[in-house]
């Protein structure tokens, strides 16, 4: 069977693993998460790679190499999806890695570094409101009291979530391999932007990525009849709400030439009817920049907005920061082993920064980091649109088997 056909077969039965009926649902630690995580177990062990999940549910399949002491060569990414996502945002990363190691054994190249690809638990922040939980507790930077509370929509926190798939959220600092080190980790993603698609370039070599910083709000008024609460005696929640979303708009749009975005991707109304003024609102702030004195501009203006607001509606107003990450650069030494391939093979390919935050940007404190994109058509994530040409994965796989190769340092050919 030819490596296309393969692949195809290997992503459409992945995303098997889905809860609804629109787009694919794959929420982290949630059944069909697990399940499709251990349904890659089994594909990994028929290619006679050694598998182990750590505590924070990481699935980690390695491929011994000649000389086992040496630090590994990584690739990875994330099963799990948003609500409703689509099918490559993360999963591409992931089978990509596991049909790399496919044409290894099937060309019989043995490399003297070992080989590793990792599934990274949680990496959309969907559930909790924090993301890269995997990846993160990798490379040591779990605030594990911070997060054990935090909950779901369903009230579920991530503590209970934890122990549902058999995990013990105490045990998640053993997951910590920052001390190990890995000779590189490499991540293929789909863009999850316009840029490639744009300019018909097929592959994109990330310099940095860009970090979060996400805020939780509740906002509470007074809870009131809608026919006999005159205007201006009101104390309504969603309007505070509606003003310090317009804010984050305006602010953001000044900072547009770094790059710089604010969201509120999350609107709860936990009491709301038709006939009564909202007494309480829970909202999720999401500003992200490669810049962080950007992004600390516009949430500067968001504190302010938020004292303005409390003070003019007479509400009260509570807010916690709940990720605060660093933008990252990535490895100019992986950079540049990506665009000589890229160059020796004729591919047409662009040096961009990554709006989104990935598992790559904790991986840096593990080692040398290469990021490498796809093209995404019409720009199109985190919906059951999304969508990256099959022949376009195939080229970004290319790439990545000949990196990995590179770096893993192919020393004998059995076949």
């Amino acid at each position: 069977m030819e490596s296309k056909q393969r692949y195809e077969m290997l992503l459409n039965n992945m995303n098997q693993y889905n809860s609804g009926n629109r787009g694919i649902t794959r929420v982290a630690y949630t059944n069909e998460e697990q399940a499709g995580t251990h349904a890659f177990m089994r594909f990994c062990k028929s290619e006679n790679l050694d598998i182990r999940l750590d505590p924070c549910g990481n699935l980690i399949a390695r491929r011994e190499g000649k000389n086992n002491t040496l630090p590994p060569v990584v690739m990875g990414s994330h099963l799990d999806t948003v609500y409703q996502g689509g099918k490559y945002d993360g999963i591409v990363g992931v089978t990509a890695g596991l049909e790399v190691i496919k044409r290894l054994n099937d060309k019989g190249i043995e490399t003297d570094h070992p080989i590793e690809v990792i599934s990274f638990a949680c990496e959309e922040s969907s559930r909790f409101g924090v993301s890269t939980v995997g990846s993160k507790a990798m490379a040591g930077l779990i605030d594990k009291e911070k997060y054990r509370n935090l909950k779901d929509r369903d009230g579920i926190t991530m503590e209970k979530a934890f122990a549902l798939c058999a995990l013990d959220f105490n045990s998640i600092d053993e997951a910590n391999r920052a001390n190990e080190g890995f000779k590189a980790y490499f991540e293929l993603h789909v863009e999850q932007g316009p840029v490639l698609i744009n300019n018909n370039n097929k592959i994109g070599i990330v310099t940095g990525i860009a970090a979060p910083v996400r805020l939780l709000l509740k906002i509470f008024g007074v809870a009131s009849h809608s026919g006999t609460t005159p205007m201006n005696m009101r104390k309504d929640a969603l309007l505070g709400a509606s003003e310090i979303a317009l804010e984050l708009e305006k602010a953001a749009k000044l900072e547009q030439a770094h790059g710089t975005v604010g969201t509120i991707g999350v609107l709860d109304i936990p009491t709301g009817a038709m006939n009564v003024v909202p007494g309480e609102v829970e909202l999720k702030i999401d500003i992200r920049s490669t810049s962080t004195d950007s992004r600390e501009r516009v949430l500067k203006h968001i504190y302010e907005t938020i004292s303005s607001v409390k003070e003019k509606r007479q509400l009260e107003i509570d807010y916690k920061v709940i990720s605060l990450e660093e933008p990252v650069l990535l490895s100019s030494e992986l950079i540049e082993g990506i665009r000589n391939i890229c160059e020796s093979k004729e591919l047409s390919y662009e040096v961009m920064q990554s709006g989104a935050g990935h598992d790559a940007m904790n991986m840096t404190r593990l080692g040398p980091t290469g990021l490498i994109f796809v093209p995404s058509v019409d720009g199109l994530s985190h919906h059951p649109d999304e969508y990256t040409d099959l022949d376009d994965i195939m080229i970004g796989i290319d790439v990545l088997e000949e990196v990995v190769i590179q770096f893993a340092k192919a020393v004998e050919i059995t076949k």
